[in-house]
């Protein structure tokens, strides 16, 4: 195989772009901490919480609308068994996360002035639940590293003919520089010119492959069987549910991810926050629309009239593959170089979220919190470049465990929506929440799901749920075992804090035994009176007060 010459020199002039990008967003970083007076931690992880509406929706589309969705989508419309049925559940789901989060959490987290998503968890529970939890997303943040360039490494291997690692320790240098340089205002403003290539890169990319002579028309091949199955799908109404609880499973889901709530948290005011997440809620419906064509394009070509050659993709079980595949061979070589380009702005998007947010969640929850309280904001600083540094490295020495990683991304994703959703919900709306409705929310959610069964960890399931049948020898729960798993766990972490409330608070156990001080909770420490203080303020040093008292418990 020859090395694509001119897409190497493409992909060359776009990686300078962006590091460009990068290194100009760091110097307007330190301008900034220069006029504001910011600490160190807060301009690298939160960028001051300046971030305007503008830059704020760019990049909190770039959270979700990564590498991973653009050739996830195009996959999916390409399988018979999703097709358009399944891919519509995916981009819905994904869009309706953005409102949610504007709906539901913009608002709470960002007048709380939290640094990460465990914070709050820090003022309640106290250092050992939140030890856990901080665990629990730094590890996810982690595996979205390797899946993101994952991803981008097969598209530029597949038309550039470069080997894998290569594409992917390459791409993944880039992204490390300038997260270190310029922390999230290099990520954020990285982002802007990443999404205005992707909408380029696809527009340019999608009419060259409808048009190409080898590809039928989409609207004939949607419902009926051609060349290959209707990229329609399977829609089955014994389905309903599992679709209904993949639905949920992504749109709530994602409000488990720190790299989702750091936009929250960087945005100049909770009205920004929440205008950002509806506005990327409608960008990203706009994101999927290029991409079902793409797909449906794919489903709806005469493969053996191709370069490819018969068998097709599907045949050959290269799906996952068929993104650049399509690109390679439906459209001029220039094209799919700018393509690739594309897929690679899109990977970068993602890549760079997830490595700064695991790197805020060691470094604020993990390092400051708990194992150095009194370090400086000088050692901050320094924790964070070698936190982003680490990441990057083994997040991408991940990446040749491909098939491990796939099923860890979603066990990740299971375990953001079963454990860390449910948590998040009950300590910002649920006073009675307590450390020990925490811990055993974690465990009756684990065990739920577990004994729900999981085919792809060879799990028959212990508890059959309706509809629960035997199909092919394999046991299949046509019931929501995802969403029953994760509502069990909301209702664990309610009822066992309710009944560790009663119990220490009227004596039936003695204060003694009480290592999460749940009657301090609900006696917090008094204010002393400040003279012309707003009610604001006053809830501000409360929480500040309450915060230094868990935090020495």
């Amino acid at each position: 195989m020859t090395v694509n010459i001119p897409g190497v020199i493409v992909m060359v002039v776009f990686y300078l772009l962006v590091l460009g990008t990068g290194i100009w967003a760091s110097f307007k970083s330190k301008r900034k901490q220069r006029r504001s007076g910011a600490t160190g931690m807060e301009m690298v992880l939160l960028g001051n919480r300046s971030i305007n509406l503008v830059v704020g929706v760019f990049t909190m589309t770039a959270t979700l609308v990564g590498g991973g969705f653009i050739v996830a989508t195009v996959e999916m419309m390409y399988t018979p068994s999703m097709g358009l049925t399944w891919t519509a559940v995916l981009v819905m789901a994904c869009s309706s996360s953005f409102i949610i989060g504007g709906l539901v959490f913009a608002k709470p987290m960002r007048e709380r002035n939290c640094v990460t998503i465990l914070d709050p968890f820090m003022a309640k529970y106290g250092k050992v639940v939140t030890a856990g939890l901080s665990l629990v997303s730094f590890c996810l943040d982690v595996i979205l590293v390797p899946i993101t360039l994952i991803g981008l490494g097969g598209t530029m291997s597949v038309v550039l003919d470069l080997t894998f690692t290569v594409c992917v320790w390459i791409s993944a240098a880039v992204i490390i520089i300038y997260t270190l340089l310029g922390g999230l205002y290099s990520v954020a403003y990285t982002d802007v010119i990443q999404l205005v290539l992707i909408v380029i890169g696809l527009s340019i990319c999608v009419p060259f492959v409808i048009m190409s002579p080898h590809t039928l028309d989409i609207s004939q091949t949607l419902m009926n069987n051609t060349l290959n199955a209707p990229w329609i799908g399977q829609p089955e109404l014994k389905k309903i549910w599992i679709m209904t609880d993949d639905f949920l499973f992504f749109a709530l889901g994602s409000q488990g991810y720190q790299c989702f709530h750091q936009r929250i948290l960087s945005s100049s005011s909770p009205t920004t926050a929440k205008l950002a997440c509806f506005a990327a809620g409608l960008v990203s419906l706009v994101f999927g629309i290029p991409t079902i064509l793409l797909g449906a394009a794919a489903a709806s070509t005469d493969w053996n009239q191709t370069t490819y050659g018969s068998p097709s993709p599907y045949e050959r079980g290269e799906a996952a593959l068929v993104l650049p595949i399509t690109l390679q061979h439906l459209t001029p070589p220039f094209i799919s170089v700018i393509g690739t380009a594309c897929v690679a702005a899109a990977v970068m998007s993602s890549a760079d979220s997830a490595l700064l947010s695991a790197s805020s969640v060691f470094t604020s929850n993990i390092y400051k919190n708990i194992l150095r309280p009194q370090a400086s904001d000088r050692e901050i600083q320094w924790v964070i470049r070698v936190s982003v540094l680490a990441v990057g490295v083994v997040g991408t020495s991940l990446t040749h465990m491909e098939n491990s990683i796939l099923t860890f991304l979603f066990l990740g994703g299971e375990v953001a929506y079963i454990i860390v959703f449910p948590q998040l919900v009950c300590v910002l709306f649920f006073s009675i929440s307590n450390g020990y409705g925490a811990i055993m929310g974690f465990l009756v959610g684990i065990v739920s799901r577990l004994l729900s069964g999981d085919p792809s960890l060879g799990l028959e399931p212990i508890i059959h749920f309706p509809g629960c049948t035997l199909e092919d020898g394999v046991y299949v729960q046509y019931a929501p075992v995802k969403t029953i798993s994760m509502l069990s766990t909301i209702a664990a972490i309610l009822l066992f804090s309710y009944l560790a409330s009663v119990l220490f608070n009227k004596g039936v156990l003695p204060e003694k035994w009480d290592v999460f001080k749940v009657k301090a909770q609900h006696s917090p420490v008094p204010l002393s009176p400040v003279g012309g203080a707003t009610p604001e303020e006053n809830q501000k040093e409360e929480v500040k007060r309450n915060m230094e008292y868990y935090s020495d418990s």
